[in-house]
């Protein structure tokens, strides 16, 4: 490489006209090539912006926190605001939903819309995870679509499920019921089982009657009566399922009944009362109660007038 020394004594290369910096690695050396000019503007601009939006913006971590900064600014706060003037263009319709009786919610078209809208929006965020983004549920967990209800369909009991959950035992409110493990507790024999699976079976049409159906007729009348109904039609007021139909919560298969009789299910929905506002969760129940299967709600029942009998009083 050809190098001179120019008037300070410092080597220079010959062709560049540039001093060498004095570092070498392999015999390579490194020229001390000035940094372009518009690249130094930009740098110390940079700087100068960087320090400025220190004093003016939130910038420095502390322990809990962060410096305000001169403005006083910060997204989080801008966010903040901005959700809070959306909560107060919506705090009279929430206000409206949370005083109106929930029977009385669907007559009130737009009340019922903007609380679906709401309803929508919760359940993608609590629900999805177990009934599906289409409600449809799954081997376990209940299809949101149809009219096959446990605990009931119509808006007070669909409130009242989500309010209290299912068979959470740390809450005494909540929708409980438990089939017994007639095998694993050794109620009835795998032959017993057998013919109850065969009777249950006829009751949807699933299975033609036979002789085990006939002999699984008599011990579901001795065991299983009680809580589905003579006819196995079930009874919402213990959760116990309607047999006659063919929706199943895991399967109509024979190995999947056989499983449920054996060993029973215990599935258990969480209780969203302690989670949730009350405004919240009437939106679910409203949305829950849109998706097609939702009852209304059951009459009142009559009460006997009783007569006075007039008696004669002696004269």
């Amino acid at each position: 490489m050809a190098e001179t020394e120019n008037d300070n004594g410092k080597r220079v290369d010959e062709p560049t006209g540039t001093e060498f910096v004095g570092h070498e690695w392999d015999g390579i050396e490194e020229l001390n090539t000035p940094l372009p000019r518009w690249w130094l503007i930009i740098f110390y601009a940079t700087v100068i912006w960087g320090l400025g939006y220190t004093i003016f913006y939130p910038a420095w971590p502390l322990i809990n926190s962060a410096t305000d900064g001169v403005l006083g600014y910060s997204s989080r706060g801008a966010l903040a605001e901005e959700m809070a003037a959306v909560e107060a263009q919506r705090a009279p319709l929430r206000e409206a939903i949370a005083n109106i009786a929930i029977e009385d919610l669907p007559a009130d078209e737009q009340l019922m819309q903007t609380a679906i809208q709401g309803g929508r929006s919760a359940f993608v965020v609590h629900c999805v995870q177990c009934h599906g983004s289409g409600a449809a549920g799954s081997e376990g967990y209940p299809n949101l679509n149809d009219d096959d209800w446990l605990w009931g369909g119509d808006m007070e009991a669909i409130e009242y499920t989500l309010i209290h959950g299912i068979r959470n035992p740390d809450h005494m409110e909540t929708r409980i019921s438990q089939m017994p493990a007639f095998g694993a507790d050794g109620i009835l024999d795998a032959r017993q089982i057998s013919d109850v699976v065969s009777y249950v079976r006829t009751l949807s049409g699933a299975e033609d009657e036979s002789r085990a159906s006939a002999r699984g007729a008599e011990l579901y009348t001795a065991n299983c009566a009680v809580c589905h109904g003579d006819n196995g039609q079930g009874d919402r007021t213990q959760g116990a399922p309607n047999l006659r139909d063919s929706i199943w919560l895991y399967g109509s298969d024979r190995a999947s009944i056989t499983d449920t009789v054996a060993n029973s299910r215990y599935g258990v929905m969480p209780r969203w009362g302690h989670r949730l506002d009350p405004v919240t969760i009437r939106m679910l129940t409203a949305y829950v109660w849109s998706l097609g299967g939702g009852e209304a709600a059951p009459a009142e029942p009559e009460t006997e007038a009783v007569a006075e009998v007039e008696t004669d009083e002696p004269g």
